[in-house]
């Protein structure tokens, strides 16, 4: 992880109006929508490099229905597992998993899942580590799976590429949320091809910074 202080990342939350909080905004809105429709069958939801679980979390700690959601959340800072776990404490089929996420051994038991959270990933690897992350997405994913990710559109704006690379492996854009005046950006895309097997002992990525 380079050194980045993943705890002194997560306090820009506290601040309303900073772009981490505004996207959190839209991706917890798509969880909320996809929950809806969803309505009232069982699902499970995965979370990759989940941090402190708040897109998934905050949106669960407020549904009547949560109880339905079984949801694994991947996390490899000890601390925010530990904020993430006391989070979840209310909502017993939700479980914390402090475990490296770049790593497919990492999901043993909680694939294949129906909602995948992909939030804060693909602007922390490598352009190569996030096409390859991509094309392995099927073996998370169940039939008719959606995807919910995130990435910043710093020059040189990667977003088309990974649009394309949805595409490419079986996925279609279900939206793509892309303010004019913010470099954030959130995209849903659903699984129309097959499901795959999830790989043993693969390493998808690991952070550059």
């Amino acid at each position: 992880m380079a050194g980045t202080d993943w705890q002194a990342w997560h306090a820009d939350y506290a601040d309303p109006a900073s772009p981490l909080s505004q996207r959190l905004a839209v991706v917890q809105a798509q969880v909320a929508e996809w929950l809806d429709r969803t309505q009232p069958r069982p699902v499970v939801v995965t979370s990759v490099c989940a941090g402190d679980g708040r897109d998934l979390l905050g949106v669960l700690t407020g549904r009547p229905d949560a109880a339905r959601v079984t949801a694994t959340l991947v996390e490899l800072d000890a601390d925010l597992v530990a904020t993430a776990t006391s989070a979840a404490a209310g909502l017993p089929s939700v479980s914390v998993r402090c475990a490296d996420a770049g790593s497919t051994d990492a999901y043993a038991g909680c694939a294949p899942a129906d909602l995948l959270l992909l939030c804060g990933v693909l602007g922390n690897v490598s352009d190569e580590d996030a096409a390859g992350t991509i094309a392995a997405l099927p073996g998370f994913c169940a039939p008719g799976a959606t995807v919910v990710w995130t990435r910043h559109r710093r020059e040189p704006d990667l977003t088309p590429a990974i649009r394309g690379w949805f595409t490419a492996a079986g996925f279609r854009e279900l939206s793509f949320t892309a303010p004019d005046d913010r470099i954030w950006s959130v995209g849903v895309h659903q699984l129309t091809g097959s499901p795959q097997p999830l790989a043993e002992g693969r390493r998808l990525f690991s952070f550059v910074r």
